[in-house]
């Protein structure tokens, strides 16, 4: 039996096969290239086919289990034969201001869903232009491809419907949630891994996967590289260095903020406290390639401060560890040096780290004891040092450091993953 993980990020998709040992058998990659508003969705679905098509025969022919991870709060508005009727509104869009702040005043206080990029303001924003007949469900990213998948519609995992407006009490749509947005438009939730259905028996022909093979519930691209990195103990943490920069710290107490861009997931008896800024590897893609950034790198001293102080947002707005939509880029002045320049970049991305670590810990979340790192920054040794020294706790790299190896382990452990007694 073989067990299929699907990796959905900024940039492109990824899989991982493992075995039941949770070896790796086969790896794959799909770069999304640089998109138009209009294309997202036809390439996603294409890359989903692809990926999958394109394994081993004796491999597809024995797949047991897949899961598909995509990014928190990417939002598909479609019909019932999972049809989009607006293009996709990405995790990181904030047009719904006007939502937001209608959800601000509904919301229990401090919920992540009255940020202006949160799920269910962009399904606010999406219904008010679509109407009532427009679509019939608002899914996010994880949800519309296991629906692919499948051929079923309408269900989500506890991690993509936290910024919809989930209940994280009662696991649950509450009933401000069904008052603004009405709840037959919502997926309905379940526990990330748990068993939605076997792939259509016309999407297995066509892909020539064993028609058995069951898809689970899945969950967002940062917890399934939390999941691959593996950590067990509160106040150990995984920061996903990829396109963004995202924290997630093992904790007992669940730990929330809105004006910070923090909160917290289910995790079985625990919670993963955390938050994810829009800085992170897009903002040295538009300065360095990556010959560059390896070179550049190796002259960087990781144990001297640069005394650079940038704000690296790609664009403006940021998530976390404050939540501004206003807040503008800063990435002057440029030293002719490029590798001071770069020095400085990684510097300041380190310090967003911090300060994302220490504000979990003043909101009550478990004491940071060490951090894994998963994504391609996971690579850079003087990143790494520079974080080290800001963070004050052993930093290294997750022995897997891929979303996808996660959403694997997910597709073989299902619920189990969260809660070894689960049923």
């Amino acid at each position: 039996m073989y067990f299929l993980g699907i990796d959905f990020g900024t940039s492109g998709a990824r899989s991982c096969v493992i075995d039941m040992g949770g070896t790796i058998l086969v790896e794959d990659a799909r770069d999304f290239g640089t998109l138009q508003e209009y294309e997202r969705a036809g390439i996603w679905r294409e890359a989903l086919w692809d990926l999958v098509a394109s394994l081993p025969p004796p491999i597809r022919t024995q797949l047991s289990d897949i899961a598909v991870d995509g990014t928190s709060g990417t939002v598909v508005a479609c019909d019932e034969d999972l049809l989009p009727r607006h293009p996709p509104l990405l995790y990181n869009d904030d047009r719904a201001v006007d939502e937001a702040a209608l959800i601000a005043k509904t919301a229990v206080p401090g919920h992540p869903a009255a940020a202006v990029t949160s799920g269910l303001a962009k399904t606010l924003w999406l219904k008010k232009r679509l109407g009532l007949t427009g679509a019939r469900l608002y899914l996010n990213q994880a949800d519309w491809l296991s629906g692919l998948l499948t051929g079923r519609v309408g269900m989500t995992d506890y991690h993509n419907a936290l910024k919809m407006g989930l209940d994280l009490d009662e696991l649950k749509w509450p009933a401000w949630v069904e008052y603004l947005a009405d709840a037959d438009y919502l997926p309905v939730p379940m526990a990330p891994g748990a068993r939605l259905a076997t792939v259509s028996r016309p999407r297995a022909r066509y892909l020539g996967i064993n028609p058995h093979c069951m898809v689970h519930a899945g969950t967002t691209d940062s917890i399934a590289a939390f999941l691959a990195a593996g950590v067990t103990q509160s106040g150990d943490a995984v920061t996903s260095l990829g396109s963004t920069l995202v924290l997630k710290l093992l904790s007992d107490t669940p730990v929330e903020s809105t004006g910070h861009g923090v909160y917290s997931h289910w995790f079985g008896n625990r919670w993963l406290a955390g938050g994810a800024s829009n800085a992170g590897g897009a903002v040295l893609r538009q300065f360095f390639d990556d010959r560059q950034l390896a070179a550049l790198s190796e002259k960087i001293n990781p144990a001297v401060a640069s005394s650079l102080d940038y704000v690296p947002l790609p664009c403006p707005g940021e998530r976390f560890p404050v939540n501004d939509p206003a807040l503008s880029p800063r990435l002057t002045p440029r030293p002719a040096d490029d590798t001071e320049f770069l020095h400085g970049l990684l510097e300041s991305l380190a310090r967003i780290e911090a300060r994302g670590y220490s504000l979990l810990a003043e909101l009550g979340a478990s004491p940071l004891q060490r951090v894994e790192t998963a994504g391609g920054g996971a690579r850079n040794t003087a990143w790494t040092q520079i974080r080290q020294r800001l963070l004050g706790v052993p930093v290294t790299r997750a022995a897997h450091t891929e979303a996808a190896y996660g959403a694997a382990l997910l597709a073989r452990d299902g619920v189990r993953l969260f809660d070894p007694v689960y049923p």
